[in-house]
């Protein structure tokens, strides 16, 4: 556990997602592992929206990175920042660059580019841009160029990542990449430098993917005279199967467990903090728990496994946790419950959420609460009443009806005696009672479904199901 020793102070992380799409499971696992650090070191967690690239940023992607963001409660300090605004200043950096010597316009065509890249490939060697506009400053007048950055081409490079340890590039392998294009919009290599060291960031914490960028962007850094910052690269998510983590793994959108699959925040906050990251034996982490334990020193190696079932299962146990009143309310939208219909649902959830691993299983164990008369039998439950069984049903239906006080021991009692008296075992006659009450064969138990639903309600379902003794 860290010490208030050991916090770094003055730390500043950011989550900069493309509003390409929608927040992936990925990204959400990024952007968490920034806002824990921040927290975790009394810092700053800011979110930079990545547009420049506008044919496809769209406003219904970045709404829904923001939403998810607030969903999970790790929205950014402060508004978020967007990347597009800046480009004035990322082409005063370029062109800055361009007057200390370490970047040049460059004239070369698109059609000089793929020819020599042709030839490369023809003799079957890395292709390098190999400029002769590097050390000119002869330039024509009005002639379309890019400008380039002039990569050191001697020695090497080092980072000191705190997740994947010392690594070391040659320069040589740091190609003159672009960093203006032609038409004098910033590319994403540019930008993202000037965006973190205008926006005060200390530390990068992204996928390792990105690892190759940070040599090019620290040729940047470099030659502006900045300050590094410090950067953890963190491995990606697979599927269970090894592979690269795609949507045949569960690789969907953070609204889709929220929407569809009825996951909690809470859960898959907890889920995505143990993606790659431990402490301990410890599986159950609250918010303010990882808030104090979260530390860079824990992030694995090696890339995670995601388990959809292993999910479910973590927000089965934080549905029983779950405020009922919070539960119902998310649950009711389903049914189109009035207000005045809303209390029997809460006082159904202790029983409901005791099974359910998902928001749509609660759901669908509450049907029963709101069917209407006659019940609609599923295929299963409709199998159970054969005519015995409906005239099982009369029977319990009588002694229920004589109850004097319809709460749970009483009505035990009740159907207790009567698979008594006539020689069944009780799940004989507590399998039909489900059925009739519910139309199912699965539900919480029979005595709790009776109290629910009230007696009047009850008996009239049993009524519509039951054959008369003898009949």
């Amino acid at each position: 556990m860290a010490s208030a020793s050991n916090k770094i102070s003055g730390v500043v992380t950011r989550f900069a997602p493309s509003p390409t799409g929608y927040l992936h499971i990925g990204g959400a696992r990024t952007a968490l592992f920034n806002w824990l650090f921040a927290r975790h070191h009394g810092g700053q967690y800011l979110l930079r929206i990545e547009d420049t690239d506008r044919a496809r940023s769209t406003k219904e992607a970045i709404d829904a990175i923001i939403d998810g963001l607030d969903w999970l409660g790790i929205s950014g300090d402060g508004d978020p920042y967007f990347q597009s605004q800046f480009e004035k200043r990322h082409a005063e950096v370029a062109h800055q660059l361009i007057e200390r010597g370490a970047a040049y316009r460059c004239y070369l065509t698109p059609e000089e580019l793929t020819a020599r890249r042709e030839k490369a490939q023809a003799e079957r060697r890395p292709f390098r841009i190999d400029s002769e506009w590097r050390d000119r400053t002869d330039w024509p007048d009005g002639e379309p160029y890019v400008v380039r950055i002039a990569a050191p081409r001697q020695g090497e490079a080092a980072i000191d990542d705190l997740v994947q340890g010392t690594v070391t590039v040659a320069n040589a392998e740091i190609d003159d990449f672009v960093l203006l294009r032609s038409d004098g919009t910033p590319t994403y290599m540019l930008a993202v430098v000037v965006d973190d060291h205008d926006m005060g960031v200390t530390h990068i914490i992204r996928g390792d993917d990105h690892l190759n960028n940070a040599f090019r962007q620290l040729a940047i850094i470099r030659a502006m005279g900045w300050t590094e910052p410090t950067y953890a690269h963190i491995p990606l998510i697979h599927g269970q199967d090894g592979a690269k983590l795609s949507k045949r793994h569960g690789a969907l959108g953070v609204e889709a467990y929220r929407d569809e699959l009825g996951i909690l925040p809470e859960a898959l906050f907890n889920y995505l903090l143990r993606l790659g990251w431990g402490h301990g034996d410890d599986e159950i982490i609250g918010r303010e728990q990882a808030i104090e334990w979260f530390d860079i020193d824990h992030v694995g190696k090696s890339p995670s496994r995601f388990d959809l079932k292993k999910l479910e299962n973590l927000n089965g146990h934080y549905l029983r946790e779950a405020d009922n009143g919070r539960l119902a309310t998310l649950v009711s939208p389903k049914f189109g419950l009035s207000y005045e219909e809303l209390p029997l649902l809460i006082r159904a959830m202790p029983e409901l959420k005791a099974r359910a691993h998902n928001l749509n299983e609660l759901a669908e164990s509450a049907e029963f609460l709101f069917a209407q008369r006659p019940l609609a039998l599923d295929d299963k439950a409709a199998a159970l009443l054969s005519d015995e069984a409906r005239t099982h049903l009369a029977l319990a239906h009588a002694a229920l009806a004589a109850v004097p006080k319809w709460e749970h021991d009483s009505l035990d009692a009740a159907v207790r005696e009567v698979a008594e008296s006539n020689a069944l075992k009780l799940g004989k006659l507590a399998q039909p009672l489900r059925a009739a009450l519910t139309g199912k064969t699965t539900s919480p138990g029979i005595f709790d479904v009776l109290v629910l639903l009230g007696k009047d309600e009850s008996l009239a379902r049993i009524a519509d199901q039951m054959l008369e003794p003898n009949a």
